[in-house]
């Protein structure tokens, strides 16, 4: 399974910015799509999580109201919508995915990590 990350960079404290984390490989079923983030010198933390059946979502604290996980199933692609972006929100941001293969085994998929910076 592989995952591409995209849409990181630069903003300013108040800004906004959308990851993309499109997955592919030999899928039979994706479970659950988060995201996590890690800042330097700090473990990384979950951010959000989305199923992708059902389509429930969990949040950690620290967004909750500011960001928004979402899914596109037919593309395979998951989204994260921040707003109102703080300067404690700079981290690598990585994608997972929770994979069952098309050999039925399990995949915990993680992506390369996008670098998202918000300046003061």
């Amino acid at each position: 399974v592989q995952l591409v990350e995209s849409g990181g960079g630069l903003v300013q404290a108040g800004g906004s910015l959308r990851l993309s984390c499109a997955a592919s490989g030999n899928i039979f079923r994706i479970n659950t799509m988060g995201w996590y983030r890690q800042a330097p010198g700090k473990q990384r933390e979950l951010v959000a999580v989305i199923s992708t059946g059902g389509g429930s979502t969990h949040y950690a604290d620290s967004v909750k109201g500011r960001f928004t996980i979402s899914k596109d199933n037919a593309k395979n692609t998951m989204y994260l919508q921040m707003n109102s972006l703080k300067p404690e929100d700079t981290a690598v941001y990585y994608c997972n995915a929770k994979v069952t293969l098309a050999t039925m085994s399990i995949s915990d998929a993680w992506g390369q990590g996008t670098l998202v910076t918000v300046s003061a």
